[in-house]
């Protein structure tokens, strides 16, 4: 797949307001996406990329409400873990830190801790114990964190199951931090 049909799929509205800025050039060279540096400080620009990517979060939390039934709020940052899963992989770092963030946020309530809806998506080979471990971990953590009051407007966690080329469609360009 070509990365201009990539996007094209993924934000349609993004990759019009970059051809409109660039031209199609990009479609065929991503060294050409450089033309849009000019534009970085243009309000007008910045705000029609803020509404291409806030469409796609409300995309993707529509997606999450009705597949995973967790109402999450698109004005969170969405922290993205998206990948093959491995114990040795970044997965079960980004849980624990959840599970810090949960604690902290347990023992200090008035804690500054920007909103968070941390995605996790990810498959494991059938035989592999450890993974299907992480999986069942975050998934026992997304309970206990999306149930408490305390903290649910502040983190929430989502594993989205099933993850495949269609999936990572819809949450990569909704990814505001992708580790």
């Amino acid at each position: 797949i070509t990365p201009r049909r990539w996007l094209l799929l993924c934000n349609p509205k993004l990759s019009h307001l970059i051809s409109e800025k660039i031209g199609r050039g990009w479609a065929g060279n991503l060294d050409e996406l450089k033309k849009l540096e000019p534009f970085a400080d243009n309000k007008e620009f910045q705000e029609k990329w803020l509404e291409c990517k806030t469409d796609t979060k409300r995309d993707l939390a529509a997606y999450i409400q009705r597949v995973n039934g967790v109402t999450v709020d698109p004005a969170s940052l969405f922290d993205v873990q998206v990948k093959r899963l491995h114990e040795y992989k970044r997965q079960l770092l980004s849980v624990m830190n959840v599970m810090a963030l949960y604690n902290r946020i347990k023992n200090d309530p008035n804690a500054e801790i920007l909103p968070r809806t941390v995605i996790f998506a990810a498959k494991a080979a059938p035989g592999y114990f450890m993974a299907k471990l992480i999986i069942k971990l975050i998934n026992s953590v997304a309970e206990v964190i999306n149930d408490d009051p305390l903290v649910r407007d502040r983190i929430k966690v989502v594993f989205l199951k099933n993850f495949c080329v269609s999936l990572g469609e819809r949450v990569y360009p909704a990814a505001d931090l992708s580790e």
